[in-house]
């Protein structure tokens, strides 16, 4: 054959394979190793999107997040709670009373769809615990044979075959544990939140995010919940200790915050290995 190399059609999945009879085994070998290399790498930055999007950020600050309506996020799901029957509004003819307001003109209290209010976060919480236990077992077990019968009559050579000792076993086990927990978290801060949604009984659920870039870090703050009108103060204000259902998140992103994360190599060991 005057050709030095043959086209071999093999499928393989959707791909196609050129095979060189002739190629030096080491050219083979390396082409092999690049190839695996490479496809760890496109396997690593597939299975992390996060890290492409690093490695276009660097040098700048980490951007801000733009402001958007909660109710068209792709997590949102309008809250339902059980609700007391519908009772019909009764009103005091010739009064300027308004039942549930707290001036004769308006309301400045956040009542409706869109309206702002202040939540005054105040966590103070502390927990301590402390545990200790010991335990300890000594196990021994020893049978044996000392005179078997007939052994005085045979030889000495043959008693060696004689059995002695049937059964010896020990076991000594002991375990000892000890914890302890000292926890206290305290954050004081103040967010605007906006009404997203009036319940049938009068109940606002309120939803807030602010974020703070500070150089290259980003604080993100969010807060979220049930609200009665009646726990709005007169200055237009709830405390997060009136708020049902809350959910109330501090954190951060940015240089700072990749330090203090594990690697993501590091991520996937702690998940996989059982030890």
């Amino acid at each position: 054959m005057t050709l030095k190399s043959k086209l071999h059609r093999s499928r393989l999945g959707s791909r196609w394979r050129v095979a060189i009879p002739h190629e030096p085994a080491e050219r083979r070998k390396s082409a092999s190793t690049l190839q695996l290399f490479v496809a760890c790498a496109l396997a690593m930055l597939a299975a992390n999107c996060s890290s492409i999007e690093r490695l276009k950020n660097i040098g700048e600050p980490p951007a801000l997040g733009p402001i958007q309506n909660p109710t068209t996020k792709a997590g949102y799901k309008p809250v339902q709670m059980p609700m007391p029957a519908p009772q019909a509004a009764v009103y005091n003819p010739n009064s300027l009373w308004r039942s549930g307001s707290r001036a004769f003109f308006k309301d400045q209290r956040a009542h409706q769809i869109g309206d702002i209010l202040t939540v005054l976060v105040k966590i103070t919480d502390r927990a301590q615990f402390e545990n200790e236990t010991q335990r300890s077992r000594t196990n021994r077990e020893n049978s044996g044979i000392d005179d078997f019968i007939g052994a005085k009559a045979i030889s000495p050579s043959m008693q060696k075959l004689l059995p002695g000792r049937i059964l010896t076993a020990d076991s000594n086990a002991s375990s000892e544990g000890k914890g302890s927990i000292d926890r206290k978290e305290e954050l004081l801060t103040n967010l605007a939140a906006v009404v997203t949604q009036v319940l049938p009984n009068g109940n606002l659920v309120i939803e807030g995010k602010q974020e703070i870039r500070v150089n290259f870090e980003v604080r993100e703050l969010v807060v979220g919940g049930i609200v009665r009108p009646e726990d709005i103060q007169s200055d237009n204000t709830v405390e997060s200790t009136k708020i049902a259902e809350a959910r109330i998140a501090y954190g951060g992103r940015g240089h700072i915050s990749d330090v203090q994360q594990p690697r993501y190599g590091q991520q996937v060991l702690d998940v996989l290995l059982p030890f």
